[in-house]
């Protein structure tokens, strides 16, 4: 009779671990389909952002306004970046060409968005097109690193689309959905982190403003964008 309670007991041990070690894979689950669900529902969204590089022992940090906008289903949707500090300059994409310029360069870089391969170039596929489990990698939680604000949770994945570049992708969840961080972690150890503050949804922004024309004397250079 011992030996039967003892077995009851075990089985209902292992019973209940199993079902706290399911729980997280579900919620999971849950939260990036509500991820998804926020951002795909979006037209638009304007938010300040904080851009930090590290590697190769050195350091920078770049922060700026980001605007996007949904493009057609098959195109990339549109962006804008522009970087205030330290230094003024221009990243931006109508969903067909890409165009970097730095004020005051002699020089402004152009090449076809679909042929672009940046860091920043997942973001304009953010609205209407987002599916982190899909696009992730064995997307779980990452419990080691901490949020930059309490309440928030962390995501890891690797992207499908960069696994030969990028070890580890880490999103940084707040408790109503939104991406507050993405850092994004390349296989040469460098790492490259983007913090996204005041996010507006649904902003009216002309798509004028993901258009440029180089300034008069501003030769136009194709290939790649550079940083």
């Amino acid at each position: 009779m011992r030996l039967g309670r003892a077995f009851f007991c075990f089985a209902i041990c292992v019973a209940a671990a199993s079902v706290a070690l399911a729980k997280p894979a579900a919620d999971v689950h849950r939260t990036a389909t509500a991820v998804d669900e926020r951002y795909n529902h979006l037209h638009s969204l304007q938010a300040e952002f904080t851009e930090i590089y590290r590697g190769s022992g050195t350091e920078r940090t770049e922060s700026g306004t980001l605007w996007l906008k949904k493009s057609g289903q098959k195109k990339p949707g549109k962006m804008r970046w522009e970087y205030r500090s330290p230094t003024e300059k221009l990243f931006v994409s109508d969903g067909r060409e890409v165009w970097f310029y730095v004020p005051g360069d002699r020089q402004a870089r152009k090449m076809a968005a679909r042929k672009l391969d940046d860091l920043r170039s997942p973001l304009a596929f953010l609205l209407g097109k987002t599916k982190l489990e899909k696009e992730l990698r064995g997307l779980s939680w990452a419990p080691d690193v901490s949020p930059l604000t309490a309440g928030d949770v962390v995501l890891r994945g690797v992207p499908q689309w960069w696994a030969e570049r990028v070890g580890e992708l880490l999103l940084e969840i707040t408790p109503d959905y939104r991406i507050a961080r993405i850092v994004i972690g390349q296989v040469d150890g460098s790492v490259t982190e983007y913090r996204l503050q005041e996010q507006k949804d649904n902003v009216q922004v002309p798509d004028e403003r993901f258009q440029f024309a180089p300034p008069e004397g501003v030769e136009t250079v194709e290939g790649d964008l550079g940083p």
